[in-house]
Protein backbone atom coordinates (compact mmCIF):
# COMPACT_ATOMS: atom_id res chain seq x y z
CA UNK A 1 0.00 0.00 0.00
CA UNK A 2 1.13 3.56 -0.66
CA UNK A 3 1.38 6.11 2.18
CA UNK A 4 -1.92 7.63 3.28
CA UNK A 5 -2.87 11.28 3.94
CA UNK A 6 -0.39 12.65 1.40
CA UNK A 7 -0.91 16.10 -0.10
CA UNK A 8 -0.61 16.39 -3.86
CA UNK A 9 0.40 18.95 -6.45
CA UNK A 10 -0.83 19.29 -10.01
CA UNK A 11 1.98 21.50 -11.35
CA UNK A 12 5.56 22.59 -10.74
CA UNK A 13 7.17 26.04 -10.73
CA UNK A 14 10.25 26.58 -12.90
CA UNK A 15 12.43 29.27 -11.30
CA UNK A 16 14.32 29.78 -14.55
CA UNK A 17 17.69 31.51 -15.01
CA UNK A 18 19.12 33.61 -12.15
CA UNK A 19 19.11 36.93 -14.05
CA UNK A 20 17.87 40.35 -13.00
CA UNK A 21 14.57 41.66 -14.48
CA UNK A 22 16.33 44.37 -16.53
CA UNK A 23 18.46 41.66 -18.19
CA UNK A 24 15.51 39.48 -19.23
CA UNK A 25 15.20 41.12 -22.68
CA UNK A 26 18.88 40.72 -23.50
CA UNK A 27 18.96 37.06 -22.46
CA UNK A 28 15.68 36.38 -24.27
CA UNK A 29 17.11 37.77 -27.52
CA UNK A 30 20.36 35.84 -27.02
CA UNK A 31 18.73 32.48 -26.40
CA UNK A 32 16.12 33.01 -29.11
CA UNK A 33 18.91 33.64 -31.62
CA UNK A 34 20.80 30.57 -30.44
CA UNK A 35 17.67 28.43 -30.66
CA UNK A 36 16.80 29.63 -34.17
CA UNK A 37 20.40 29.03 -35.26
CA UNK A 38 20.24 25.50 -33.83
CA UNK A 39 16.99 24.68 -35.60
CA UNK A 40 17.78 26.27 -38.96
CA UNK A 41 21.38 25.05 -39.02
CA UNK A 42 20.52 21.42 -38.26
CA UNK A 43 17.53 21.43 -40.61
CA UNK A 44 19.87 22.76 -43.33
CA UNK A 45 22.22 19.83 -42.69
CA UNK A 46 19.32 17.37 -43.01
CA UNK A 47 18.10 19.05 -46.21
CA UNK A 48 21.55 19.04 -47.83
CA UNK A 49 22.08 15.36 -47.00
CA UNK A 50 18.67 14.48 -48.42
CA UNK A 51 19.16 16.42 -51.67
CA UNK A 52 22.82 15.69 -52.56
CA UNK A 53 23.44 12.06 -53.64
CA UNK A 54 27.17 12.50 -52.85
CA UNK A 55 26.23 12.80 -49.18
CA UNK A 56 24.38 9.47 -49.11
CA UNK A 57 27.13 7.81 -47.10
CA UNK A 58 27.14 6.26 -43.61
CA UNK A 59 28.84 9.27 -42.01
CA UNK A 60 26.26 11.76 -43.28
CA UNK A 61 23.45 9.29 -42.60
CA UNK A 62 24.43 9.29 -38.92
CA UNK A 63 24.99 13.06 -39.02
CA UNK A 64 21.46 13.67 -40.29
CA UNK A 65 20.04 11.71 -37.36
CA UNK A 66 22.28 13.61 -34.94
CA UNK A 67 21.03 16.89 -36.43
CA UNK A 68 17.41 15.82 -36.03
CA UNK A 69 18.11 14.73 -32.45
CA UNK A 70 19.72 18.11 -31.66
CA UNK A 71 16.72 20.01 -33.07
CA UNK A 72 14.31 17.88 -31.05
CA UNK A 73 16.46 18.12 -27.92
CA UNK A 74 16.54 21.91 -28.04
CA UNK A 75 12.82 22.10 -28.80
CA UNK A 76 12.02 20.12 -25.65
CA UNK A 77 13.43 22.75 -23.26
CA UNK A 78 14.25 26.09 -24.93
CA UNK A 79 10.74 27.21 -26.09
CA UNK A 80 9.38 26.78 -22.55
CA UNK A 81 12.36 28.70 -21.15
CA UNK A 82 11.76 31.56 -23.62
CA UNK A 83 8.06 31.64 -22.77
CA UNK A 84 8.82 31.82 -19.03
CA UNK A 85 11.14 34.78 -19.61
CA UNK A 86 8.20 36.80 -20.96
CA UNK A 87 5.46 35.44 -18.70
CA UNK A 88 4.62 36.01 -15.06
CA UNK A 89 3.24 32.46 -14.64
CA UNK A 90 6.24 30.09 -14.81
CA UNK A 91 4.33 26.96 -13.81
CA UNK A 92 4.35 23.71 -15.80
CA UNK A 93 1.64 21.02 -15.45
CA UNK A 94 2.54 17.65 -13.98
CA UNK A 95 1.99 15.87 -17.32
CA UNK A 96 4.07 18.48 -19.15
CA UNK A 97 6.93 18.15 -16.66
CA UNK A 98 6.99 14.34 -16.88
CA UNK A 99 6.79 14.47 -20.69
CA UNK A 100 9.64 16.99 -20.82
CA UNK A 101 11.71 14.70 -18.59
CA UNK A 102 11.01 11.73 -20.86
CA UNK A 103 12.04 13.46 -24.08
CA UNK A 104 15.02 15.15 -22.42
CA UNK A 105 16.37 11.75 -21.33
CA UNK A 106 15.42 10.22 -24.69
CA UNK A 107 17.34 12.69 -26.86
CA UNK A 108 20.34 12.91 -24.49
CA UNK A 109 20.66 9.12 -24.66
CA UNK A 110 20.15 9.15 -28.44
CA UNK A 111 22.90 11.75 -28.86
CA UNK A 112 25.30 9.55 -26.89
CA UNK A 113 24.52 6.51 -29.02
CA UNK A 114 24.83 8.43 -32.30
CA UNK A 115 28.17 9.94 -31.30
CA UNK A 116 29.43 6.44 -30.47
CA UNK A 117 28.17 5.11 -33.80
CA UNK A 118 29.85 7.99 -35.67
CA UNK A 119 33.11 7.26 -33.83
CA UNK A 120 32.88 3.62 -34.94
CA UNK A 121 32.25 4.75 -38.52
CA UNK A 122 35.40 6.92 -38.47
CA UNK A 123 37.37 4.05 -36.93
CA UNK A 124 36.41 1.72 -39.79
CA UNK A 125 37.06 4.41 -42.42
CA UNK A 126 40.59 5.14 -41.15
CA UNK A 127 41.77 1.79 -39.76
CA UNK A 128 40.09 -0.49 -42.34
CA UNK A 129 39.59 1.64 -45.48
CA UNK A 130 39.63 -1.33 -47.87
CA UNK A 131 36.77 -3.01 -45.99
CA UNK A 132 34.78 0.16 -45.28
CA UNK A 133 32.12 -0.43 -47.94
CA UNK A 134 31.49 -4.03 -46.94
CA UNK A 135 31.59 -3.31 -43.20
CA UNK A 136 29.46 -0.15 -43.11
CA UNK A 137 26.76 -1.50 -45.41
CA UNK A 138 23.26 -0.04 -45.45
CA UNK A 139 21.71 -2.81 -43.37
CA UNK A 140 24.25 -2.34 -40.55
CA UNK A 141 23.79 1.45 -40.54
CA UNK A 142 20.02 1.11 -40.36
CA UNK A 143 20.31 -1.48 -37.58
CA UNK A 144 22.66 0.74 -35.57
CA UNK A 145 20.39 3.77 -35.81
CA UNK A 146 17.23 1.77 -35.13
CA UNK A 147 18.89 0.17 -32.11
CA UNK A 148 19.93 3.62 -30.85
CA UNK A 149 16.36 4.90 -31.10
CA UNK A 150 14.94 1.80 -29.43
CA UNK A 151 17.43 1.68 -26.54
CA UNK A 152 17.02 5.42 -25.94
CA UNK A 153 13.24 4.98 -25.82
CA UNK A 154 13.51 2.13 -23.30
CA UNK A 155 16.07 4.02 -21.18
CA UNK A 156 13.90 7.16 -21.00
CA UNK A 157 10.75 5.14 -20.35
CA UNK A 158 12.38 3.28 -17.45
CA UNK A 159 13.35 6.47 -15.67
CA UNK A 160 9.99 8.10 -16.41
CA UNK A 161 8.03 5.19 -14.95
CA UNK A 162 10.27 5.11 -11.87
CA UNK A 163 9.79 8.86 -11.45
CA UNK A 164 6.01 8.64 -11.62
CA UNK A 165 6.07 6.25 -8.67
CA UNK A 166 7.99 8.79 -6.58
CA UNK A 167 5.83 11.74 -7.59
CA UNK A 168 3.37 13.50 -5.32
CA UNK A 169 0.64 13.54 -7.91
CA UNK A 170 -1.84 11.47 -5.90
CA UNK A 171 -5.34 12.35 -4.65
CA UNK A 172 -5.38 13.57 -1.07
CA UNK A 173 -6.18 11.36 1.92
CA UNK A 174 -6.53 8.24 -0.19
CA UNK A 175 -4.76 4.91 -0.02
CA UNK A 176 -3.82 3.13 -3.22
CA UNK A 177 -2.84 -0.39 -4.22
CA UNK A 178 0.71 -1.47 -5.02
CA UNK A 179 -0.22 -4.47 -7.16
CA UNK A 180 -3.02 -5.90 -9.28
CA UNK A 181 -4.47 -9.40 -9.47
CA UNK A 182 -4.82 -10.90 -12.95
CA UNK A 183 -7.81 -13.24 -12.92
CA UNK A 184 -6.59 -14.93 -16.13
CA UNK A 185 -8.57 -17.14 -18.49
CA UNK A 186 -11.94 -18.46 -17.33
CA UNK A 187 -10.99 -22.15 -17.45
CA UNK A 188 -11.54 -24.90 -14.92
CA UNK A 189 -8.56 -26.17 -12.87
CA UNK A 190 -8.53 -29.55 -14.63
CA UNK A 191 -8.18 -27.75 -17.99
CA UNK A 192 -5.18 -25.64 -16.94
CA UNK A 193 -2.62 -28.17 -18.19
CA UNK A 194 -4.26 -28.49 -21.60
CA UNK A 195 -4.51 -24.72 -22.11
CA UNK A 196 -0.96 -24.24 -20.83
CA UNK A 197 0.39 -26.70 -23.43
CA UNK A 198 -1.76 -25.13 -26.16
CA UNK A 199 -0.68 -21.54 -25.51
CA UNK A 200 2.95 -22.52 -24.92
CA UNK A 201 2.99 -24.25 -28.31
CA UNK A 202 1.36 -21.24 -29.97
CA UNK A 203 3.82 -18.84 -28.34
CA UNK A 204 6.86 -20.89 -29.38
CA UNK A 205 5.44 -21.10 -32.91
CA UNK A 206 5.00 -17.32 -32.93
CA UNK A 207 8.55 -16.65 -31.77
CA UNK A 208 10.30 -19.23 -33.95
CA UNK A 209 8.17 -18.51 -37.05
CA UNK A 210 8.65 -14.76 -36.94
CA UNK A 211 12.34 -15.03 -36.07
CA UNK A 212 12.71 -17.34 -39.08
CA UNK A 213 11.20 -14.61 -41.30
CA UNK A 214 13.66 -12.05 -39.89
CA UNK A 215 16.56 -14.48 -40.41
CA UNK A 216 15.58 -15.20 -44.01
CA UNK A 217 15.18 -11.52 -44.85
CA UNK A 218 18.58 -10.76 -43.34
CA UNK A 219 20.46 -13.63 -45.02
CA UNK A 220 18.99 -13.69 -48.53
CA UNK A 221 19.98 -10.70 -50.74
CA UNK A 222 16.92 -11.33 -52.94
CA UNK A 223 14.72 -10.38 -49.97
CA UNK A 224 16.39 -7.00 -49.44
CA UNK A 225 13.37 -5.16 -50.84
CA UNK A 226 10.93 -2.69 -49.26
CA UNK A 227 8.18 -5.31 -48.90
CA UNK A 228 10.37 -7.70 -46.90
CA UNK A 229 11.92 -4.82 -44.97
CA UNK A 230 8.45 -3.92 -43.69
CA UNK A 231 7.63 -7.61 -43.18
CA UNK A 232 10.72 -8.14 -41.00
CA UNK A 233 9.67 -5.22 -38.78
CA UNK A 234 6.14 -6.64 -38.58
CA UNK A 235 7.61 -10.00 -37.54
CA UNK A 236 9.75 -8.34 -34.86
CA UNK A 237 6.72 -6.40 -33.62
CA UNK A 238 4.66 -9.61 -33.39
CA UNK A 239 7.38 -11.40 -31.42
CA UNK A 240 7.70 -8.46 -29.02
CA UNK A 241 3.93 -8.06 -28.74
CA UNK A 242 3.41 -11.70 -27.76
CA UNK A 243 6.41 -11.65 -25.40
CA UNK A 244 4.91 -8.75 -23.48
CA UNK A 245 1.76 -10.74 -22.63
CA UNK A 246 2.02 -14.50 -23.07
CA UNK A 247 4.94 -15.44 -20.73
CA UNK A 248 3.18 -13.81 -17.78
CA UNK A 249 -0.07 -15.58 -18.72
CA UNK A 250 1.72 -18.95 -18.85
CA UNK A 251 3.38 -18.31 -15.47
CA UNK A 252 0.02 -17.47 -13.90
CA UNK A 253 -1.45 -20.74 -15.19
CA UNK A 254 1.08 -22.67 -13.12
CA UNK A 255 1.27 -20.36 -10.09
CA UNK A 256 -1.09 -19.72 -7.22
CA UNK A 257 -0.03 -16.06 -6.91
CA UNK A 258 -1.37 -14.24 -9.99
CA UNK A 259 -0.47 -10.73 -8.81
CA UNK A 260 1.53 -8.23 -10.84
CA UNK A 261 3.28 -5.19 -9.29
CA UNK A 262 1.97 -1.73 -10.14
CA UNK A 263 5.13 -0.76 -12.05
CA UNK A 264 5.15 -3.94 -14.15
CA UNK A 265 1.46 -3.53 -14.91
CA UNK A 266 1.96 0.01 -16.21
CA UNK A 267 5.01 -1.09 -18.22
CA UNK A 268 3.07 -4.00 -19.73
CA UNK A 269 0.27 -1.66 -20.74
CA UNK A 270 2.79 0.73 -22.36
CA UNK A 271 4.38 -1.93 -24.54
CA UNK A 272 0.98 -3.44 -25.36
CA UNK A 273 -0.22 -0.10 -26.76
CA UNK A 274 3.14 0.49 -28.46
CA UNK A 275 3.16 -2.75 -30.46
CA UNK A 276 -0.57 -2.65 -31.28
CA UNK A 277 -0.10 0.85 -32.70
CA UNK A 278 3.10 -0.21 -34.52
CA UNK A 279 1.28 -3.13 -36.15
CA UNK A 280 -1.35 -0.71 -37.45
CA UNK A 281 1.26 1.56 -39.02
CA UNK A 282 3.27 -1.32 -40.54
CA UNK A 283 0.18 -2.85 -42.15
CA UNK A 284 -0.59 0.56 -43.68
CA UNK A 285 3.00 0.88 -44.98
CA UNK A 286 2.85 -2.59 -46.54
CA UNK A 287 -0.41 -1.65 -48.27
CA UNK A 288 1.21 1.51 -49.65
CA UNK A 289 4.19 -0.54 -50.87
CA UNK A 290 1.88 -2.92 -52.76
CA UNK A 291 -0.01 0.07 -54.19
CA UNK A 292 3.21 1.56 -55.63
CA UNK A 293 4.39 -1.84 -56.91
CA UNK A 294 1.17 -2.46 -58.88
CA UNK A 295 -0.03 1.04 -59.81
CA UNK A 296 3.39 2.60 -60.51
CA UNK A 297 5.70 -0.33 -61.36
CA UNK A 298 8.09 1.75 -63.50
CA UNK A 299 8.68 4.24 -60.70
CA UNK A 300 8.75 1.68 -57.86
CA UNK A 301 12.52 1.78 -57.33
CA UNK A 302 12.68 5.58 -57.28
CA UNK A 303 9.63 5.98 -55.01
CA UNK A 304 10.28 3.18 -52.51
CA UNK A 305 13.96 3.98 -52.03
CA UNK A 306 15.81 2.88 -48.91
CA UNK A 307 15.79 6.31 -47.27
CA UNK A 308 12.00 6.60 -47.56
CA UNK A 309 11.41 3.08 -46.22
CA UNK A 310 13.70 3.74 -43.29
CA UNK A 311 12.02 7.07 -42.48
CA UNK A 312 8.56 5.47 -42.67
CA UNK A 313 9.55 2.72 -40.23
CA UNK A 314 11.31 5.12 -37.84
CA UNK A 315 8.28 7.41 -37.99
CA UNK A 316 6.02 4.46 -37.15
CA UNK A 317 8.15 3.56 -34.13
CA UNK A 318 8.28 7.17 -32.97
CA UNK A 319 4.54 7.85 -33.30
CA UNK A 320 3.69 4.53 -31.65
CA UNK A 321 6.05 5.34 -28.77
CA UNK A 322 4.54 8.80 -28.28
CA UNK A 323 1.00 7.41 -28.49
CA UNK A 324 1.73 4.76 -25.86
CA UNK A 325 3.60 7.23 -23.65
CA UNK A 326 0.66 9.64 -23.70
CA UNK A 327 -1.73 7.04 -22.32
CA UNK A 328 0.84 5.79 -19.82
CA UNK A 329 1.45 9.26 -18.40
CA UNK A 330 -2.27 10.00 -18.21
CA UNK A 331 -2.84 6.73 -16.37
CA UNK A 332 0.16 6.95 -14.05
CA UNK A 333 -1.27 9.78 -11.93
CA UNK A 334 -4.58 8.02 -11.29
CA UNK A 335 -5.08 6.16 -8.03
CA UNK A 336 -6.34 2.60 -7.65
CA UNK A 337 -7.85 1.48 -4.36
CA UNK A 338 -9.62 -1.48 -2.74
CA UNK A 339 -10.62 -3.42 -5.88
CA UNK A 340 -7.48 -4.54 -7.72
CA UNK A 341 -8.87 -7.52 -9.68
CA UNK A 342 -8.32 -7.31 -13.45
CA UNK A 343 -10.72 -9.68 -15.28
CA UNK A 344 -8.14 -10.53 -17.93
CA UNK A 345 -4.71 -12.14 -18.29
CA UNK A 346 -2.81 -8.87 -18.86
CA UNK A 347 -3.01 -5.18 -17.92
CA UNK A 348 -5.32 -3.62 -20.46
CA UNK A 349 -5.97 0.13 -20.49
CA UNK A 350 -9.76 -0.17 -20.41
CA UNK A 351 -9.64 -2.63 -17.50
CA UNK A 352 -7.36 -0.32 -15.48
CA UNK A 353 -9.58 2.69 -16.12
CA UNK A 354 -12.53 0.78 -14.66
CA UNK A 355 -10.59 0.14 -11.43
CA UNK A 356 -9.46 3.71 -10.77
CA UNK A 357 -11.04 5.69 -7.96
CA UNK A 358 -9.82 9.12 -9.03
CA UNK A 359 -11.99 12.09 -9.93
CA UNK A 360 -14.56 11.22 -12.61
CA UNK A 361 -13.72 14.32 -14.66
CA UNK A 362 -10.14 13.16 -15.05
CA UNK A 363 -11.37 9.69 -15.92
CA UNK A 364 -13.59 11.08 -18.66
CA UNK A 365 -10.66 13.08 -20.03
CA UNK A 366 -8.46 9.97 -20.14
CA UNK A 367 -11.19 7.93 -21.82
CA UNK A 368 -11.82 10.71 -24.34
CA UNK A 369 -8.15 11.07 -25.25
CA UNK A 370 -7.74 7.30 -25.48
CA UNK A 371 -10.81 6.95 -27.66
CA UNK A 372 -9.98 9.86 -29.95
CA UNK A 373 -6.31 8.88 -30.23
CA UNK A 374 -7.07 5.23 -30.93
CA UNK A 375 -9.85 6.12 -33.38
CA UNK A 376 -7.62 8.54 -35.28
CA UNK A 377 -4.82 6.00 -35.63
CA UNK A 378 -7.19 3.22 -36.73
CA UNK A 379 -8.96 5.61 -39.11
CA UNK A 380 -5.65 6.84 -40.55
CA UNK A 381 -4.21 3.38 -41.12
CA UNK A 382 -7.49 1.90 -42.40
CA UNK A 383 -7.92 4.81 -44.81
CA UNK A 384 -4.40 4.27 -46.14
CA UNK A 385 -4.99 0.53 -46.57
CA UNK A 386 -8.45 0.95 -48.11
CA UNK A 387 -7.30 3.70 -50.47
CA UNK A 388 -4.29 1.66 -51.60
CA UNK A 389 -6.35 -1.42 -52.45
CA UNK A 390 -9.06 0.60 -54.21
CA UNK A 391 -6.34 2.09 -56.43
CA UNK A 392 -4.82 -1.37 -56.97
CA UNK A 393 -8.19 -2.80 -58.00
CA UNK A 394 -8.88 0.10 -60.36
CA UNK A 395 -5.45 -0.29 -61.98
CA UNK A 396 -5.82 -4.04 -62.47
CA UNK A 397 -9.35 -3.77 -63.88
CA UNK A 398 -8.38 -1.13 -66.45
CA UNK A 399 -6.98 -3.92 -68.63
CA UNK A 400 -8.52 -7.03 -67.05
CA UNK A 401 -6.83 -10.34 -67.67
CA UNK A 402 -6.52 -13.57 -65.74
CA UNK A 403 -2.74 -13.22 -65.57
CA UNK A 404 -2.87 -9.67 -64.14
CA UNK A 405 -5.52 -10.59 -61.58
CA UNK A 406 -3.59 -13.70 -60.45
CA UNK A 407 -0.38 -11.70 -60.16
CA UNK A 408 -2.12 -9.01 -58.10
CA UNK A 409 -3.64 -11.64 -55.81
CA UNK A 410 -0.30 -13.40 -55.33
CA UNK A 411 1.35 -10.06 -54.58
CA UNK A 412 -1.29 -8.69 -52.19
CA UNK A 413 -3.16 -11.79 -51.02
CA UNK A 414 -1.08 -12.49 -47.94
CA UNK A 415 -1.15 -8.91 -46.70
CA UNK A 416 -4.85 -8.50 -47.46
CA UNK A 417 -5.65 -11.66 -45.47
CA UNK A 418 -3.69 -10.35 -42.46
CA UNK A 419 -5.54 -7.01 -42.67
CA UNK A 420 -8.95 -8.72 -42.72
CA UNK A 421 -7.92 -10.98 -39.85
CA UNK A 422 -6.55 -8.08 -37.79
CA UNK A 423 -9.34 -5.56 -38.27
CA UNK A 424 -12.04 -8.21 -38.64
CA UNK A 425 -11.41 -9.21 -35.04
CA UNK A 426 -12.02 -5.61 -33.99
CA UNK A 427 -15.26 -5.45 -35.96
CA UNK A 428 -16.63 -8.73 -34.63
CA UNK A 429 -15.76 -8.07 -31.00
CA UNK A 430 -16.45 -4.36 -30.63
CA UNK A 431 -19.12 -3.52 -33.21
CA UNK A 432 -21.52 -6.40 -32.66
CA UNK A 433 -24.24 -5.80 -30.04
CA UNK A 434 -23.10 -6.42 -26.49
CA UNK A 435 -24.45 -9.44 -24.66
CA UNK A 436 -24.31 -10.86 -21.15
CA UNK A 437 -20.98 -12.56 -21.83
CA UNK A 438 -19.14 -9.33 -22.69
CA UNK A 439 -16.23 -10.35 -20.44
CA UNK A 440 -15.82 -13.58 -22.38
CA UNK A 441 -15.84 -11.58 -25.63
CA UNK A 442 -13.13 -9.29 -24.30
CA UNK A 443 -10.96 -12.27 -23.37
CA UNK A 444 -11.54 -13.86 -26.79
CA UNK A 445 -10.49 -10.59 -28.44
CA UNK A 446 -7.39 -10.44 -26.25
CA UNK A 447 -6.42 -14.02 -27.12
CA UNK A 448 -6.90 -13.29 -30.84
CA UNK A 449 -4.70 -10.20 -30.70
CA UNK A 450 -1.95 -11.40 -28.42
CA UNK A 451 -1.66 -15.10 -29.33
CA UNK A 452 -3.45 -16.15 -32.51
CA UNK A 453 -2.75 -13.35 -35.03
CA UNK A 454 1.03 -13.07 -34.31
CA UNK A 455 1.28 -16.86 -34.68
CA UNK A 456 -0.57 -16.93 -38.01
CA UNK A 457 1.57 -14.30 -39.76
CA UNK A 458 4.46 -16.68 -40.62
CA UNK A 459 1.97 -19.28 -41.94
CA UNK A 460 0.20 -16.66 -44.05
CA UNK A 461 3.29 -15.12 -45.61
CA UNK A 462 5.73 -18.03 -45.97
CA UNK A 463 3.79 -20.80 -47.78
CA UNK A 464 2.13 -18.37 -50.21
CA UNK A 465 5.32 -16.50 -51.13
CA UNK A 466 7.68 -17.83 -53.78
CA UNK A 467 10.68 -15.79 -52.61
CA UNK A 468 10.29 -16.92 -49.01
CA UNK A 469 9.99 -20.57 -50.07
CA UNK A 470 13.12 -20.26 -52.21
CA UNK A 471 15.02 -18.68 -49.31
CA UNK A 472 13.88 -21.52 -47.06
CA UNK A 473 15.19 -24.11 -49.50
CA UNK A 474 18.56 -22.35 -49.72
CA UNK A 475 18.79 -22.08 -45.94
CA UNK A 476 17.88 -25.78 -45.61
CA UNK A 477 20.57 -26.83 -48.12
CA UNK A 478 23.10 -24.57 -46.42
CA UNK A 479 22.24 -26.17 -43.07
CA UNK A 480 22.73 -29.67 -44.51
CA UNK A 481 26.05 -28.60 -46.04
CA UNK A 482 27.26 -27.08 -42.75
CA UNK A 483 26.23 -30.20 -40.83
CA UNK A 484 28.14 -32.34 -43.36
CA UNK A 485 31.27 -30.21 -42.90
CA UNK A 486 30.90 -30.33 -39.13
CA UNK A 487 30.63 -34.13 -38.98
CA UNK A 488 33.47 -34.47 -41.52
CA UNK A 489 35.64 -32.35 -39.28
CA UNK A 490 34.74 -34.47 -36.26
CA UNK A 491 35.50 -37.66 -38.20
CA UNK A 492 38.92 -36.40 -39.23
Amino acid sequence: MRPENRSSVSEFLLLGLPVRPEQQGMFFTLFLGMYLTTVLGNLLIILLIRLDPRLHTPMYFFLSHLAFSDVSFSSVTVPKMLMDMQASDKSIPYEGCISQTYFFLFFVCLDNFLLAVMAYDRFVAICHPLHYTTTMRDELCISLVTGSWFLSCVHALLHTLLLTQKSTMRPENQSTVSEFLLLGLPVRPEQQGMFFSLFLGMYLTTVLGNLLIILLVRLDPRLHTPMYFFLSHLAFSDVSFSSVIVPKMLMDMQASDKSIPYERCISQMYFYILFVCLDDFLLALMAYDRFVAICHPLHYITIMREELCFLLVVGSWFLSSVHALLHTLLLSHLSFCTDNNIPNFFCDLTALLKLTCSDTCLNELVVLIEGVGGALIVLLTLSAIFGSYVSIGATVLKVPSTKRICKALSTCGSHLFVVFLYYGTVAIIYFFPASNNSKVKDIIASVMYTVVIPMLNPFIYCPRNRDIKLALRILYRRRIFLCFLFFSFLGS
